[in-house]
């Protein structure tokens, strides 16, 4: 089944293409960077820092990650396409897809959260422990995805 896919013409064209792999790699990176780079700053802001930002303005964040994600997993897919036999047996690559369906599901919990007590929290000034956990664990998190990620282009199946 993999060989057909690896064999179809759309994985062809992503492989053999001048614009293929570049497109969809380019829209992978920007949308890594999205969704990396608010996670990053969510997961700061909870830890404390920001502070200028009030945690309630957080939530307008969240359309733009799920927007960025609907983006990875597009162009993850086409580039996925160009080599599932060899993307299938990467560790790196199982990993990261492990982790990046974990960080989702912490994004909509950090997301719910937020949204119930975010202007309690700017009330008091600082948030929960709960959400300090819950935003570092995410924060974490997506940097393992990163470097993951990272991993798979250069290591190869091991």
């Amino acid at each position: 089944m993999l060989e057909w896919l690896e064999s179809s013409q759309f994985s062809t064209w992503i492989r053999t293409t001048l614009w293929g792999w570049p497109f969809a790699l380019t829209l992978h990176a920007f949308g890594t960077a999205l969704v990396v780079g608010f996670a990053i700053i969510i997961g700061l802001r909870m830890l404390g820092l920001s502070s200028m930002i009030p945690y309630t303005l957080l939530k307008r964040l969240f359309p733009v990650i799920w927007a960025a994600v609907a983006l990875q997993f597009v162009s993850g897919f086409m580039l996925w396409m160009a080599k599932p036999t060899q993307y299938t047996g990467d560790v790196a690559f199982m990993l990261k897809s492990l982790l990046v369906i974990a960080g989702i599901f912490l994004m909509l919990r950090l997301y719910r959260t937020i949204e119930k007590n975010a202007a309690s929290w700017d009330a008091n000034g600082v948030a929960s422990a709960g959400a300090v956990r819950l935003g570092t664990v995410a924060l974490i998190l997506w940097c393992v995805v990163l470097v993951a990620g990272r991993l798979t282009a250069h290591l190869g199946a091991l």
